[in-house]
Order: C-alpha cells, then structure tokens, then sequence
C-alpha cells in the first residue's frame, strides 16, 4: 500500500488560512478578469480568485499530471470547471499571458533562468494594469557553511537572495512593491508538519511493511534538511504593480 501524502495541506507552501484570505482580498480588488497560475500544483488559490471573481477565467500551468487532476477535480466539485483549465506544459516562454492577474509562487524557476530573468517575464505575461503575487525565497539571515551543506542539495547563498534584493530586483524588472508580506515561523511549522504528517502515521502504524524503510529515510531526510532552514530560509509573497509604460 502506498503511503498517503499531502493530504493535510491545502497550498504548497507556508500559507495560512489567515494570510490567504487577505490575500484573495487584495488581488480581487481590481476585479482581474483573466489570471494566470505559473506552477499552479492544484491550483487552490487560483479556484479561490475566480470563486471571488465570477466573471474571471483562470489558466494554471504545471508540469505535475497528479497536482493537475486534483486541480481539475477541485473546480468541478466547485463548479468552476468551466472557468478554469489546467495545462499540462512548461511555463518556459509562455504564451498564455497577458493576464490581469499573475500568479508565481514558489515557482519563478519555472519560467527558467536567473530570478531577474523570471520577474522580467512575469512582467510580460502581466497586463499594464494587473497585478503580480511573487512568492520568493529569500535567507532571513546567512545560513553558515554548515547549515547550506544540511539544506538540499549543492545548496549555495547564490540561490536566494535577502529580502532588499528580492524587492530592488522586482523594481529593476518594471514594477512597484504594493505589499510585502513574508511567511511566519508558524505558517512554516504548519506546511512542514502537514507535509509530513500522514507519512508519520503511516510509518507508525507500518513500521514492517515493505514501503517502511525508504519511506522512513525520505521523511527523515526532508525532516533534517527543514530544521536546518527554520528560521533561516524566508518566503516573501509581493504583491506587485507594473509600471506603466512610457
């Protein structure tokens, strides 16, 4: 039997109830009629938008076909299948812009390149009057050398900057911060523990199945390397304004 995963969590990310419903707030305010979900997973906050927004029509892009269904599934069961696709495809040169309201958060590696390279692009898939929510990485403070060795992977300082850069960088782009918000130690805590939580009741009441041992090593590992970056691996969310071309 496979193990359950996921199940906990509404968004991909250290989102809470609280911060989304502010958030769904904020971006509907210009009534977008068209939005757009760069690495959309299941798409929640999108469904969320165009449940606020009925006259909006929303795309999400994702390379996963498991997030996608659930995504597709959940607007049906909303009735917002008429109003809401999910793609199958890389968001890589995209031409599924301009929309009034852009979604990328914790995905702008999907629109490839460096981080000033994906905000330029956000720029062009957003219409002069929209409005952009980036969910960035960025270090709260210096890991060491040692904390960036337990974190993922060839993990390196280059690969956030801090919270100045993000937001100079979102300027330099052709935008203007209209909020900035950043993701609290409790919404951390929250997303990690969910994203593990139906694994460890598994492993608990599974401890021989033949499953049990790389599961059991996969937990464990993601559990170290999040420890590592608690507290020091931050998530913006910007709310961001093009500027109006002269």
């Amino acid at each position: 039997m496979t193990p359950p995963h996921r199940t906990r969590l509404a968004f991909h990310g250290p989102l809470s109830e609280t911060r989304a419903d502010a958030l769904v707030r904020r971006l509907t305010r210009h009534s977008p009629t068209t939005v757009l979900d760069i690495g959309c997973g299941p798409g929640e906050l999108m469904l969320r938008i165009l449940t606020t927004v009925p006259e909006a029509t929303g795309t999400g892009i994702d390379l996963d076909a498991d997030d996608l269904a659930r995504g597709r599934k959940a607007a049906e069961d909303r009735g917002l299948a008429s109003r809401a696709r999910f793609v199958e495809e890389s968001a890589t040169g995209t031409t599924r812009g301009p929309a009034d309201l852009v979604l990328c958060v914790g995905s702008s590696q999907a629109l490839g390149g460096r981080l000033p390279d994906a905000l330029k692009e956000l720029r062009r898939l957003v219409t002069d009057h929209g409005r952009v929510l980036l969910g960035e990485g960025f270090w709260q403070r210096t890991p060491t050398p040692d904390e960036l060795s337990r974190m993922w992977p060839d993990a390196a300082l280059t690969d956030h900057p801090d919270l100045a850069t993000l937001i100079s960088t979102a300027i330099d782009a052709g935008f203007r911060p209209e909020w900035t918000e950043t993701a609290s130690l409790d919404e951390w805590e929250e997303f990690e523990s969910g994203y593990l939580a139906d694994s460890e009741v598994w492993l608990a009441e599974h401890p021989d199945d033949p499953l049990a041992a790389q599961t059991r090593e996969r937990v464990d590992r993601h559990r170290a390397r999040w420890l590592t970056y608690r507290g020091v691996l931050g998530l913006a969310y910007l709310t961001l304004v093009p500027v109006a071309a002269r």
